[in-house]
């Protein structure tokens, strides 16, 4: 018992990580038992799994890492239900069980490694297709393990759900939640990046600004929820229409923004040229939001003439992500002026 509590007081202070302290710790439960293998198990009871995390093998026996196995068909199960630690002759004890019959166990041992509150998170377990008897000391080391092990298991959970939730939070913080598009504040990140890029690879940025026309007519007559479902379309379509380079975020309202990265070696195409490009954007991003929507029930389809697009080139280093946008913002306007026009 001093060699184990001395290896414990070696190991547990210098592991970081889950794993700097497990596979210690399936060495010593090896030494202790006599086993072929020693495994940490981890079990996702919501999807009734149970996988093998980390595990020893010193026979001809493997318990292989990264095997997933119904929860249902295990032996951590049977064990833990019939409150029965130890099995000399699992084929007679449990011999309903695939996973054991597969993997040739005949003798097995185990703890659950549980929460503080009481949740079974894994086991701590070791096995062997030989008969071995346990001696008297295994079964306090095996609980003395699972409480280790249950105390680092969770703690990487709590980890893991910590970074999930955080994760969440900072996508939702930059999405729009009718359209999925990134929101303004994204939108706008991303465009600092794109123009540094543009700038570094000696490329212009196109910048588009898209106004929804007619979009209070149709709130009015048809109620917000058609409006929203007008908006997802466009929306929809806007992004169908673009390269997987190009980003694009609602900005607010019906107002969205397109940026693009302009071809490689173009930086110092002549002026013309630069305005060609943003005229065909235009023109794409113009025709992408033409066509018939579903608005819901009760309104049907509607047949949308399209959106008032404005595109312009710029240069990065000669004008700022701000100062782009109103460019291209009083072009999205002088169209809206000429379509107007055209309508009367």
């Amino acid at each position: 018992m001093d060699q184990i509590l001395s290896l414990l007081s070696d190991t547990i202070p210098k592991a970081q990580t889950l794993e700097q302290l497990t596979r210690p710790l399936l060495a010593l439960l090896s030494q202790v038992t006599g086993m072929e293998s020693t495994y940490l198990t981890t079990i996702d009871t919501d999807e009734g799994v149970q996988r093998i995390e980390f595990a020893r093998n010193v026979g001809e026996m493997v318990i292989p890492e990264g095997l997933v196995v119904p929860w249902t068909d295990t032996l951590c199960k049977r064990a833990l239900d019939e409150n029965r630690m130890y099995s000399d002759n699992v084929a007679d004890c449990w011999s309903d069980s695939q996973a054991a019959a597969a993997l040739g166990i005949r003798t097995y041992v185990s703890a659950p490694i549980r929460s503080q509150d009481g949740q079974v998170l894994g086991t701590v377990c070791a096995a062997s297709s030989d008969q071995v008897t346990c001696s008297a000391e295994v079964e306090p080391l095996l609980m003395l393990l699972s409480g280790l092990l249950g105390y680092s298991l969770e703690r990487g959970l709590l980890v893991e759900r910590l970074q999930a939730a955080n994760a969440e939070l900072t996508k939702l913080a930059l999405t729009d939640p009718l359209t999925g598009l990134s929101n303004r504040r994204a939108i706008l990140n991303d465009a600092a990046r794109l123009f540094a890029l543009a700038q570094r690879e000696n490329k212009y940025i196109l910048m588009g600004v898209i106004d929804l026309d007619g979009f209070k007519s149709i709130n009015d007559t048809h109620g917000h929820l058609a409006g929203d479902q007008l908006l997802r379309g466009v929306a929809a379509q806007l992004q169908h229409g673009l390269r997987a380079s190009d980003i694009i975020g609602r900005t607010g309202g019906d107002e969205f923004i397109v940026i693009a990265l302009g071809t490689p070696c173009e930086h110092s195409a002549p002026a013309n040229d630069r305005q060609h490009a943003a005229e065909l954007l235009q023109d794409r991003l113009s025709r992408a939001t033409i066509g018939r929507y579903a608005l819901g029930d009760g309104v049907g389809d509607i047949q949308y003439t399209g959106a008032s697009v404005g595109v312009v080139a710029v240069i990065p280093g000669s004008v700022t992500v701000d100062e782009a946008t109103k460019l291209a913002d009083r072009q999205m306007y002088k169209v809206k002026q000429q379509r107007n026009r055209q309508r009367l």
